[in-house]
């Protein structure tokens, strides 16, 4: 393991994390709010580490990047950037301690979208955008950014692409990974700004309107409002805001070929039928049981379920209802949604769409296997046979998946937090969504989760967010010898 490499990798990051805080500050200064001092503060000192870390490892060099070293510089990167993003929050008033800043960071790089603050509206300008910036940068992902834009890391970017976007087959759009990098966070941006301009038609400001779509586009779900969209209480806002988490649970690969001239990339994509198929089954199924009991129109009822219904499953975490007030059945759907997520390759978060199709056909494979002994069956997607190794790779990911959920709500709820709580919690973490149940609803935030507890959920916000493997690879010990 190259360590001095790794660092200063790294170190290049903190550097280009401190420049993007000078964009809030200037926002900051523009509004002359209380944002100022602490986004400058930590601007000068991500900035000034990351150039300390880089001028004593500047001579370090590489000209290939191993697998186990991309998951190293992928996973110290996103903490990195989680401690030197919480600093604005922490040197700001709004914070009492470095754990909620901390948590408030790695929830925002994460896209998770869980929240400590009681006061949303009380935080200042700069604050509020940088909350919506760093999910914007960790939606497509740093390193995949950093991937298109460094000249140096086009040396083994596949394998920091490979560990930041864990996917069961990884897309490649271009022949080069620079390029397909460039690729996506183009499309990301052209989407971005499609969004603003259309909440900017629905009568939201300027900066509301770049702070939604922000945390949109990343699947994210910080909003610049206590009552989230809901405050808005805008039947269009909540359709334009609905329509883009949908795009945003696409693989972008998808999109990319829909703006080359493919109408039907979407359809033709086994993974994307299922996306689809799946959201409107859940989005019928939920408005049809609050329909009557929760509101008594069918247009209200189709509104609200499928804002609700298509926010967690894409894991944007977005609200314009407390869901808890809902009747049982829907409430279990929607904690079911928080499972499932999104498209692989798309910025959101869950199990994703393509590990669940291949389990299932998995099962059908072994249940086919007791009837026909002697056939030879093949697991297949879109026509093509997937290969042992992936299905592996699947089945490990999801034993993983559900046996860290299992121990993280054990743990929690051992601190004295309620089961439904805990459940809901780390479900929402590990699912990088947000809201929950309980002390963690969409109506509450998770100021109350006791402070070890907000260590664990950061935990599993980063176990979610790099699906796995890349975090918890550290707690092996072969990952450590030679």
């Amino acid at each position: 393991m190259r360590w001095a490499y790794l660092l200063k990798i790294v170190g290049i990051l903190t550097i280009a994390l401190g420049l993007a805080m000078v964009f809030t500050l200037l926002v900051g200064v523009y509004y002359g709010d209380q944002s100022i001092v602490p986004l400058a503060k930590s601007s000068c000192i991500s900035i000034f580490a990351g150039v300390v870390i880089f001028l004593l490892l500047r001579n370090a060099q590489s000209d290939y990047i191993s697998q186990r070293e991309g998951m190293a510089i992928v996973a110290i990167s996103w903490t990195t950037v989680g401690l030197f993003g919480a600093l604005p929050f922490y040197f700001g008033s709004e914070f009492t301690s470095f754990t909620d800043a901390f948590f408030e960071s790695v929830s925002g790089f994460t896209t998770t979208g869980a929240s400590i603050l009681t006061n949303i509206e009380g935080l200042s300008k700069g604050l509020l955008l940088w909350r919506s910036i760093i999910q914007w940068l960790g939606g497509m992902g740093i390193i995949v950014l950093s991937v298109a834009i460094l000249p140096f890391l086009g040396v083994g970017g596949m394998q920091l692409y490979k560990a930041e976007v864990p996917s069961p087959v990884v897309d490649k759009l271009k022949p080069h990974i620079r390029d397909t990098a460039k690729v996506m966070w183009k499309v990301y941006l052209l989407i971005t700004g499609a969004e603003v301009v259309f909440l900017l038609f629905g009568g939201m400001s300027l900066f509301d309107a770049l702070c939604h779509a922000f945390t949109t586009m990343p699947t994210g779900g910080f909003s610049t409002k206590n009552a989230s969209v809901a405050y808005y209480d805008s039947a269009y806002i909540d359709t334009v805001i609905v329509v883009f988490m949908f795009l945003a649970g696409i693989n972008f690969s998808l999109h990319y070929q829909l703006l080359k001239g493919k109408p039907l990339a979407f359809w033709k994509d086994s993974e994307c039928r299922f996306y689809i198929a799946t959201l409107f089954l859940l989005i019928i199924i939920v408005s049809i049981n609050i329909y009557g009991s929760v509101y008594q129109g069918i247009g209200e009822s189709l509104r609200y379920g499928a804002f609700q219904v298509v926010s967690i499953v894409t894991t944007t975490g977005f609200a314009t209802a407390d869901y808890e007030l809902w009747p049982s059945m829907s409430q279990l759907v929607l904690l079911l949604c928080m499972f499932l997520g999104a498209s692989a390759g798309s910025t959101g978060g869950g199990m994703k769409c393509l590990r669940v199709m291949l389990y299932f056909k998995y099962c059908y494979k072994e249940l086919f296997s007791l009837i026909h002994p002697r056939a030879v069956k093949q697991i297949k997607i879109a026509g093509k046979p997937i290969s042992e190794d992936v299905m592996r790779s699947v089945l490990g990911f999801l034993g993983l998946y559900m046996g860290i959920f299992a121990f993280s709500s054990v743990i929690l709820a051992s601190m004295g937090v309620d089961f439904v709580t805990a459940f809901a919690a780390v479900a929402s973490s590990l699912g990088n969504i947000g809201p929950g149940f309980g002390m963690v609803g969409p109506a509450e935030n998770y100021a109350r989760i006791p402070m070890m507890g907000k260590w664990l959920l950061i935990w599993c916000m980063l176990l979610g967010r790099l699906e796995i493997y890349t975090v918890i690879i550290f707690l092996v010990p072969e990952f450590w010898r030679k």
